[in-house]
């Protein structure tokens, strides 16, 4: 298939596992033609197709349970269950078994392809050289990112203006409202909050560009003096079961896939996300940092 055969196909698949904001659909579209950075952000599924076709004696590498879409806006932050603020990976939305070799050059064609579309400042040969240690014998042993004692270069970039708590809420609290919302939705989000019986509303957020196209709900409730948020978002196989042809139900084998590379991870946990069979629930920070 080209390109334009193989999203028409995926998205038709994907309209068969979840329903899909027709919206946010054409607005990833818009956004696929906006840079080639982009546009591989946004077509995972292409690059299922492309790897399997040209990966060579890379696809005959070992399989373990891979991240799959993996690139430069695949890591941000989270709070662990001591408050601490952490970095890593933070979307598993495309996770199954892969060579290993998948992740590795994923990540580094994001690498030059952010470079060329000056979203990202480093010498894509040292990039791709310090990707590379993490399968190296000289580097056993992957370092855990917890932002508080160490690692204060990263804490000062992501605690920065970027994530300034009164230009966040602000952002959130323009959102427009959502309606209906889904029985199953509401019960997540409802026991998500801090309280039950709080007040709060549902909105809409367009965000990231692999999942664009698949709801969202946002509650956004006041607590103890400030703002909280709880987010529910659509989970559907990842983009190797539309490639394999396999017949699945949403979440089905994906949602193993998930919950075993999110436990067997090199990253301190977080604490917030919750992984259910169709939907997958998180809190909202000012220092949560997610792409996707």
């Amino acid at each position: 298939m080209n390109c334009k055969d193989a999203t028409a196909s995926y998205e038709v698949w994907l309209r068969k596992h979840t329903r899909v904001v027709e919206e946010d659909l054409e607005y990833k579209h818009q956004q696929m033609s906006a840079d080639i950075f982009s546009f591989m952000r946004a077509t995972y599924y292409r690059w299922v197709e492309l790897w399997n076709e040209s990966s060579g004696d890379l696809g005959a590498a070992p399989v373990v349970s891979a991240v799959g879409d993996l690139h430069v806006e695949n890591f941000g932050t989270w709070r662990d269950q001591e408050g601490r603020v952490v970095w890593g990976i933070n979307d598993f939305d495309e996770t199954t078994a892969l060579p290993y070799t998948n992740d590795l050059v994923r990540l580094a064609v994001s690498v030059h392809l952010s470079i060329a579309a000056d979203e990202l400042a480093i010498n894509p040969d040292d990039a791709c050289k310090q990707s590379s240690k993490a399968i190296r014998r000289d580097w056993p042993v992957a370092d855990i990112f917890v932002l508080a004692e160490r690692n204060e270069w990263l804490r000062d970039i992501v605690l920065s203006d970027l994530r300034d708590p009164v230009k966040f809420w602000n952002k959130i609290q323009d959102l427009l409202d959502v309606a209906p919302v889904p029985h199953k939705v509401r019960k997540m989000l409802v026991k998500a909050l801090p309280e039950r019986k709080l007040v709060y509303r549902v909105v809409h957020r367009v965000a990231g560009l692999g999942s664009l196209g698949r709801e969202r709900f946002l509650a956004i409730g006041e607590w103890n003096g400030g703002l909280v948020a709880r987010e529910v978002k659509a989970r559907v196989p990842a983009a190797t079961v539309w490639f394999g042809g396999k017949k699945a139900e949403a979440g089905d084998h994906h949602h193993d896939q998930y919950e075993q590379i999110i436990k067997r991870s090199v990253r301190c946990p977080d604490p917030s996300l919750e992984l259910h069979k169709q939907w997958s629930c998180v809190d909202w920070l000012p220092t949560r940092v997610a792409s996707n």
